[in-house]
């Protein structure tokens, strides 16, 4: 992102920016949400059942977003023991990147409408970049949080998606080393792998089949 600058993007910069934090404080949100649903209130007390950014952006992964092309927000905080169902982590930790697909869908169809309706003009060029960034960022999260290393949201999901055995193996694997794939990961991304740049052709590709309008 921090190119964009250079290349005197303001404009361009300033629209991603606002609509990546406006999807990692969704998706911060939809964790809290279910894990409230499910019994668990320590997001609540916490102050991060809220979409307010400040609660959930955290500086420093912002700023890592900005100057390296990958960051983080803050997470939610939960515990397990007040859980009220044995599947609710599973939603709990579906529930980030479901809410970064709803605020896809709500949005690339609301730029649809406005474009139908006559509120959007077809020629401007800024709202068309923030409906349509908004909504390819959201996908862009949902697809990279589902991935089962490391402390993302899909290394949660897998395992119920697996045999017994099989998932205490992965369990036990990715909490020694899940973290170090994810690093090098987000490393050979740096250096110029296309790690990235395919993740966001696959938000691409998903885009015009959640545009219903």
């Amino acid at each position: 992102m921090i190119s964009l600058i250079s290349q005197g993007q303001w404009t361009l910069f300033s629209i991603i920016l606002v609509a990546l934090v406006i999807s990692l404080s969704f998706h911060e949100f939809g964790h809290a949400f279910a894990a409230m649903r499910f019994g668990d209130d320590t997001a609540k007390r916490a102050g991060r059942l809220t979409i307010n950014p400040l609660a959930h952006i955290d500086p420093v992964g912002l700023m890592m977003v900005i100057f390296v092309g990958f960051g983080y927000a803050r997470p939610v905080p939960t515990n397990p023991r007040l859980f009220r169902s044995r599947y609710a982590e599973l939603v709990v930790a579906a529930a980030g990147p479901l809410m970064n697909l709803l605020l896809a869908v709500i949005t690339i169809n609301a730029y649809l409408l406005g474009l139908k309706w006559g509120y959007i003009d077809l020629d401007d060029q800024g709202a068309q970049l923030f409906f349509i960034y908004l909504a390819q960022i959201n996908l862009l999260l949902m697809i990279f949080n589902l991935l089962p290393i490391g402390a993302l949201d899909g290394h949660y999901i897998l395992p119920y998606l697996l045999p017994r055995r099989l998932a205490a193996f992965y369990r036990y694997y990715n909490a020694r080393y899940g973290n170090y794939a994810l690093l090098a990961i987000v490393g050979l991304a740096i250096l110029g792998v296309p790690i990235f740049s395919t993740v966001i052709d696959w938000s691409s590709a998903i885009l015009p089949f959640i545009a219903l309008i």
